[in-house]
């Protein structure tokens, strides 16, 4: 996600307060601090903050949860440049956590549009996010080689899609690059919504300053305006953040954010309509950011994006058992 998309608006200075979610990032999954403290090892973390704004959240209509033969596979959309590597194909036939999904509905929104920037009056359009208006959606960012976010973000949710299909759940897209632009920020919540969803991801990678790393996961605010009310939803979408943060760490090997965050890997925004218009659990990932060059790397390598996809759906396996 990038910032200087609509959808979101500059953090406010924040005080650090590591200690209640830092713990209950390190008991959530035993182990996941030595990834992250080798990763920290061999990375150049650099303090800094950022400016920040962009957009997601959910839309699209009820699909079958077997793969049909005339979708897109995750490895028909590795679109990275020549002589990146490519995903493992095996990695993603074991299962994520023993146990299965059947009856669960996962709502899966990819991040903007390959086709958004041909559309800029369209996506430009205003919508109500309940606490004020916001454009329908944006471009988002991409890396200094040009490969853009709403790229990553497809490929990253096939990628999700296989892995969870085959642990028995219903998986939907709210876009699947086969819509001219959007859908706008409204309309992704309400894909999620209308599908009775039992989680909802937004995936997104970040456009910050080079030298700012790591993921962080975005946590609806407890906001209650207009048509607006994550109030029920509040503490179901933390529990399945966590559970996220935690297995992103273990299967990538990334930190946490090192620009937002407080080093939890976890920020809560009340500013984003994909959230805001939620009536289901929901959480925004940035996988990592784009124009640090660091970054880019894993971002751009197909193997490392099914490590993502995979640490994605084993925190929401992980939520819905409870």
């Amino acid at each position: 996600m990038s910032y200087v998309g609509p959808d979101f608006e500059p953090p406010q200075p924040r005080r650090s307060r590591r200690g209640p979610l830092t713990v209950a990032l390190a008991a959530l999954v035993p182990g996941a601090l030595a990834g992250w403290l080798v990763w920290q090892a061999v990375g150049d973390h650099k303090e800094g903050g950022s400016d920040r704004t962009a957009s997601a959240a959910s839309s699209s209509t009820p699909r079958s949860a077997s793969p049909s033969p005339s979708r897109p596979s995750a490895s028909a959309t590795d679109d990275t440049k020549p002589g990146t590597p490519s995903a493992p194909a095996a990695s993603s036939s074991a299962p994520v956590v023993s146990g299965s999904l059947k009856g669960k509905v996962v709502v899966i929104d990819p991040g903007h549009n390959p086709a958004n920037f041909q559309h800029a009056s369209e996506i430009n359009r205003k919508v109500n996010i309940g606490t004020n208006w916001k454009e329908c959606d944006t471009t988002g960012t991409s890396t200094n080689a040009g490969y853009t976010e709403a790229r990553f973000t497809l490929d990253v949710a096939h990628r999700m899609r296989d892995i969870l299909e085959k642990q028995g759940a219903t998986v939907k897209l709210t876009q699947d690059g086969d819509r001219s632009f959007g859908p706008c920020v409204d309309e992704r919540a309400r894909i999620g919504n209308a599908a009775h969803a039992d989680a909802v991801v937004s995936i997104h990678a970040d456009g910050s300053a080079a030298g700012n790393r790591g993921f962080h996961v975005i946590l609806p605010a407890s906001v209650h305006a207009g048509a607006a009310d994550t109030r029920p939803i509040a503490a179901a979408s933390r529990d399945l953040g966590e559970h996220i943060a935690g297995l992103f760490v273990r299967e990538t090997g990334s930190a946490p954010s090192n620009y937002v965050g407080d080093g939890t890997g976890l920020v809560v925004r009340k500013d984003l309509g994909g959230l805001n218009l939620s009536t289901v659990p929901k959480v925004f990932i940035e996988c990592g950011n784009m124009r640090d060059t660091k970054d880019a790397a894993l971002l751009t390598s197909g193997a490392w994006r099914e490590k993502a996809a995979r640490g994605i759906s084993e925190g929401i396996v992980g939520f819905l058992h409870g």
